[in-house]
């Protein structure tokens, strides 16, 4: 190792990972080598110090007890500051990074969840005489759009009305309701055409929370396709027994429904993954054991991060935020594709932020906590990972010091222009709702 670094070898590999090896001695480069996930060595910056300690005072001028504050930021093999980093606290919608690493450890990045929708009877001259049954298959992101897709591909199918109920069994939410009464007739609402917004969730909703994507493609005429249903919305456990497949309908890869959720940190989306991978005891125990961290550092009592009772250490959310970067980047992706970055993007939870161009953060937010995570791409420490946990009901103020803090920490360790690959969002193919070709008939049209 020692010619290694005479060598200046190391240098070079430090290069590689976006760290200045001027600013790295050979002793700390050697003793990087074996480093435990959470347990690496402390290296004592005084500036840095002196800035976190002037950001608590800051906290405490503002009546804030700096006792219950907590920050955490580390590069992979280096701990650079920690106060209360390993308690767990209240940490909002930082709870959603944990059910995003439960549910991509569970199911994968491509998984799409199914939703099966079939005729109870026969199709005859534009009616089905009987029942249309629609088995949800846990899609937390099937919205006013994807419902009108669906009229358009039951109409493809020679299907106009429906003499008999809508029977929605199982997992099936819609426009982010879980309860499938509710959600059934929330559907039946879209595929009878009545009483739609007039404009679609995407344009017609403005909470921060409400995910918005592109819709289809319009079509050439302005009718919306439409299937008359005679009876009512009937939840029931089993569906009926001689039923024909028609379509089975696939929701968004999980990436981008991942992704839609932290943009807006979406609660019902967040509490419908994880009841789907089976509840806030198994997310604990999934991220604790793919992260590596403590049990005791993860208290959960949902997927969503409502409630104070929801607690997370910043060292347990900065293991989370990094085995996610490293889940992805087998598929050539990287926490940016799941999060939203500052100065490439300026919806959802980053509006009205002013965070250094190219840092990739989750936010969190309940009346007296105000919470910050992510990755801070710096020219002289690399990647530095970062966690801000503030108690405190003056939420305005303390996002303006968080970034007021990434800031002044930029400004000491050096910008990295452009943002580094590694942390840059993939261009894919644009996701959209109401997407025709995710309905995939099963059943011949009827003649």
């Amino acid at each position: 190792m020692l010619q290694l670094v005479s060598s200046g070898l190391v240098g070079v590999w430090l290069n590689l990972s976006g760290v200045n090896p001027s600013s790295v001695s050979p002793a700390q480069a050697i003793t990087w080598q074996g480093l435990s996930w959470i347990n690496p060595p402390t290296l004592v910056e005084p500036k840095i110090e002196k800035t976190i300690a002037q950001y608590l005072q800051t906290l405490k001028a503002q009546g804030l007890d700096p006792q219950q504050q907590a920050v955490w930021l580390r590069t992979d093999s280096t701990q650079l500051i920690d106060r209360n980093g390993t308690i767990p606290v209240s940490a909002a919608s930082l709870t959603k990074t944990a059910t995003s690493l439960a549910a991509i450890t569970t199911w994968g990045l491509d998984k799409q969840f199914e939703t099966i929708v079939s005729a109870n009877g026969k199709i005859d001259r534009g009616t089905l005489e009987g029942d249309l049954v629609i088995k949800g298959g846990g899609d937390p992101l099937f919205v006013w759009e994807d419902a009108l897709a669906l009229a358009q591909s039951l109409n493809q199918l020679g299907i106009d009305r429906v003499s008999g109920n809508l029977l929605v069994v199982d997992k099936f939410h819609m426009n982010y309701k879980a309860d499938p009464q509710k959600a059934g007739e929330l559907l039946k609402q879209a595929l009878t055409g009545i009483n739609l917004p007039p404009a679609l969730l995407n344009t017609d909703f403005k909470d921060v929370n409400i995910v918005k994507l592109p819709t289809a493609p319009a079509e050439t005429t302005t009718k919306l396709p439409q299937v008359s249903i005679l009876g009512k919305v009937i939840v029931t456990s089993e569906p009926p027994t001689g039923i024909t497949p028609l379509i089975r309908h696939q929701s968004l890869p999980l990436i981008d429904i991942v992704r839609q959720m932290n943009i807006y940190s979406n609660n019902e989306i967040a509490q419908i993954l994880a009841d789907s991978v089976g509840g806030a005891e198994q997310v604990m125990k999934i991220v604790s054991t793919t992260a590596k961290f403590p049990p005791a550092e993860i208290q959960l009592i949902n997927g969503s991060g409502l409630g104070v009772e929801n607690r997370l250490s910043p060292r347990a959310v900065c293991q989370i935020f990094r085995t996610l970067h490293q889940t992805l980047q087998p598929a050539n992706l990287n926490l940016a594709d799941i999060f939203p970055v500052a100065g490439a993007e300026y919806i959802g939870t980053l509006k009205e932020r002013h965070l250094p161009v190219g840092t990739t953060i989750k936010t969190g937010t309940l009346n007296e906590v105000s919470a910050l995570g992510g990755v801070l791409p710096t020219r002289d420490r690399g990647l530095v990972w970062f966690v801000i946990i503030n108690k405190g009901s003056q939420i305005a103020k303390l996002r303006q010091q968080q970034d007021t803090l990434l800031q002044s920490l930029v400004k000491e360790w050096g910008e990295v222009t452009p943002t580094p690959l590694v942390v840059t969002k993939h261009h894919r193919p644009s996701a959209y709702f109401g997407d025709p070709t995710r309905n995939i008939a099963i059943a011949p049209k009827s003649p």
